[in-house]
């Protein structure tokens, strides 16, 4: 199967928080590829300037699914809220 759709949250993490925000990512990395419907990729981007997780899905419809799964907002985001220097910015993007 191949990646349909792409969720990118990028987040300003100041850098004293960002060993926390690996974590979260590192943490919750195998059971969103496990466990949430249509998931095939998860990456960690950092920059200077910000961290981002880009997530791949095999349609559009689990990419924006996956924002009011159990495992994102019981777990993932309450623990990465705690490092965000500003409101992440969520975008979906389908490949053409």
């Amino acid at each position: 199967m191949s990646v349909r759709a792409y969720l990118q949250v990028t987040m300003t993490v100041n850098p004293e928080n960002r060993a926390a925000a690996a974590k979260v990512y590192h943490d919750y990395r195998q059971p969103f590829l496990d466990t949430i419907e249509g998931a095939l990729t998860k990456e960690l981007l950092v920059r200077d300037e910000d961290v981002q997780v880009i997530h791949g899905f095999d349609s559009m419809e689990h990419a924006k699914a996956y924002l009011t799964s159990d495992l994102f907002t019981t777990k993932v985001a309450p623990s990465l809220k705690p490092t965000w220097a500003a409101d992440p910015d969520i975008r979906f993007y389908e490949v053409a």
